[in-house]
């Protein structure tokens, strides 16, 4: 098999970053310029991850494709972190959104819009009942509270390595087989170790062990992983998790975040889970902050039967702005014209081209590489074999050889997820954008092994 050059790898990183710099000049002086009043030159402090020495500043983006402040044209393969997964401003979602906004935009009182969406998501997700939030992470976060509300247990649990957005309880890992706070965990009010269960991904005995004591309330987890890269479950898990899950009095909340790519009813969907909560946020409403979570009839009958009107707007769960009738508008559309079953069926074949085309270099350059995919999405990663849990997916990462395959990537126009080696396709997204992945990858490989 062909081996990396490690010392060929950094000399090809540093004149990478120097052509970065050369073709980058405007997005630099913003970078300079933002570093007085934005913390680390940038809105969001994570975006200082990027490859590169600093990060690309947008003009314009549309359908599969952006453009940034020196007139760089990009094929866009990250599409906001699923956040744009309908594609760049969708026409269906700007004209609702317009619309609406000319008739009101925050209310704190439902609109038509409310009830067709409740309606879809139930259609799709196959749960009776739904709830508005502004972002996965709140959707996550009521879920984990009515989850302790309806059963009594403060406990939680979820699987090493996962990633459910800015929830507390959820930033803990496995350390030697002890739990402990994630690495980077910034502030957390207790150790999340005092709060939440961690177990390995597709590891049914630690499972049956953490939840037999009855003092979890819920499993919260992705159906196939995807925030430490795609895993997917071994066949006949989900059926354990949910056994066991029904046997110990544990909830099961399925977040479909990221797994939407797998169909339009989701992962949930597509292989025939029955969750009692499911969350999603990110694409629903085409890039405007929306998400939801749906409830069984079962676990919708607990809740009624445990919570006081009187309290409603003192239990934690909702926000001013949440199900805020932009929102509804934008997710209305997304759902009705533009995340639509005939959109997944363009979607899913681009998904499988991206990962047919990577897998053809692997073979021809004789790479210990392989290609995982998930519906519209796919990854590649830099070992033989694939990871089956999230310790196992931590401990491949080669934080050189991404950067430099990420820059590669964006100084000739093609932007990837950062943090992964991972692509999504969109209603957008043509045959020619994913070739063009396919010829890149192939330079970036030869730029290394010759």
């Amino acid at each position: 098999m062909t081996t990396i050059d490690r010392i060929r790898l950094k000399e090809r990183l540093a004149q990478e970053e120097k052509l970065f710099v050369e073709k980058h000049p405007r997005s630099r002086e913003l970078f300079e310029r933002a570093k007085s009043s934005l913390l680390a030159g940038v809105p969001m402090n994570w975006m200082v991850r990027w490859a590169g020495k600093y990060p690309v500043f947008v003009t314009e983006a549309k359908g599969a494709h952006f453009t940034d402040v020196d007139g760089n044209d990009y094929v866009d393969l990250c599409l906001g972190d699923t956040g744009a997964m309908t594609g760049h401003a969708p026409e269906a979602t700007v004209s609702a959104l317009v619309e609406q906004a000319r008739h009101g935009i925050t209310l704190m009182l439902p609109t038509e819009n409310a009830v067709w969406v409740g309606e879809e998501l139930a259609r799709r997700f196959g749960l009776p009942y739904w709830q508005i939030a502004m972002t996965a992470t709140d959707a996550n976060r009521f879920a984990i509270r009515l989850a302790r509300h309806i059963t009594g247990r403060k406990l939680i649990l979820v699987y090493n390595y996962c990633y459910h957005g800015t929830v507390d309880e959820t930033f803990v890992t496995l350390n030697d087989g002890v739990a402990g706070p994630r690495q980077g965990n910034l502030g957390p009010a207790v150790n999340p170790a005092t709060t939440t269960k961690v177990i390995e991904f597709n590891d049914i005995a630690s499972l049956e062990s953490a939840l037999a004591p009855g003092d979890v309330a819920c499993v919260l987890a992705e159906p196939a992983m995807t925030n430490i890269g795609i895993i997917h479950p071994d066949p006949g898990y989900h059926d354990a998790l949910r056994e066991i899950t029904r046997r110990t009095g544990t909830l099961l909340i399925i977040d479909e975040t990221h797994t939407i790519c797998a169909g339009p009813g989701g992962y949930t969907r597509a292989y025939g889970l029955k969750p009692d909560m499911l969350t999603i946020g990110k694409p629903i409403a085409g890039g405007m902050p929306a998400a939801a979570y749906g409830l069984s009839a079962e676990v919708a009958e607990r809740i009624r039967d445990a919570t006081s009107v009187e309290d409603a707007d003192t239990g934690g769960i909702g926000g001013t702005l949440s199900g805020n009738a932009l929102a509804l508008a934008a997710m209305r559309a997304t759902l009705e014209q533009v995340l639509t079953e005939e959109a997944f069926a363009r979607m899913i074949p681009l998904g499988e081209r991206f990962a047919e085309g990577v897998e053809s270099v692997i073979r021809e350059k004789k790479l210990p590489w392989i290609v995982k995919r998930l519906g519209c999405r796919a990854e590649y990663w830099f070992r033989e074999k694939p990871p089956r849990n999230g310790g196992e997916a931590a401990a491949a990462v080669d934080v050189e050889l991404d950067r430099f395959m990420h820059l590669f990537a964006l100084n000739r126009g093609i932007l990837m997820t950062p943090f992964h080696n991972m692509a999504l396709m969109s209603p957008s997204t043509t045959a020619e954008d994913v070739d063009y992945h396919t010829q890149v990858f192939r330079e970036s490989v030869e730029a290394l092994i010759g």
